[in-house]
């Protein structure tokens, strides 16, 4: 693993030793691994749900330029090297009936209503502001990395992303486990594999 701080080796040593990720096919494999490193939840090895089309569509909206949008500053905080837009400042008040998260989502879709690549990893509700907008035909994303955390909506939005339209262009998870780091893993692993980097 060249590039790499030992410390960094030896978490990866020990990470496959605890976990067995060869059932998932190369790319997949990168995000999960990188998901687990980010986080030290095992869990993820099984709990994670993967597109069919999300990591080829996911690298060719990187190579292609397209916008990286996420929901929460700590996630691009996660992701030093990925251009990313985070709309949340431009919301200081949350709209009557809805979150600050939803309202940056859907101002973001007016901005980049097709091909940006979105990442959800705080907020439920943008995540299920995101998937209405594409109901609605509003907004027609590259590919979408769903993780958000938490106990109220996190795995229910996450099963309707998965039970959903663009399951065959997510990342996801089963559950209430997710969060930012998560979300900036598997950002992460799509960057160092769009990159032809290690991972």
């Amino acid at each position: 693993m060249t590039g790499f701080h030992p410390i960094e080796i030896e978490s990866y040593r020990i990470l496959h030793e605890r976990v067995d990720l060869s059932g998932w096919p190369p790319g997949a494999r990168e995000v999960v691994t990188r998901m687990i490193h980010a986080t030290a939840d095992v869990g993820f090895a099984a709990s994670v749900r993967i597109g069919v089309d999300a990591i080829p569509a996911a690298l060719e909206a990187l190579g292609g330029g397209a916008p990286v949008i996420v929901d929460a500053a700590m996630v691009a905080a996660g992701a030093p090297r990925v251009s990313t837009t985070c709309l949340l400042d431009q919301v200081p008040v949350a709209p009557s009936g809805s979150t600050r998260a939803a309202a940056a989502i859907a101002l973001a879709v007016e901005l980049h209503p097709v091909g940006a690549l979105w990442v959800v990893g705080n907020a439920p509700t943008a995540l299920v502001q995101l998937m209405a907008l594409h109901r609605d035909g509003v907004v027609d994303p590259a590919a979408v990395i769903g993780v958000p955390v938490g106990f109220v909506g996190a795995a229910e939005a996450k099963a309707e992303l998965w039970g959903g339209p663009l399951a065959s262009r997510a990342i996801t998870n089963v559950g209430e486990r997710g969060g930012s780091p998560a979300a900036a893993a598997a950002l992460n692993a799509l960057h160092r594999l769009h990159r032809g980097g290690p991972n």
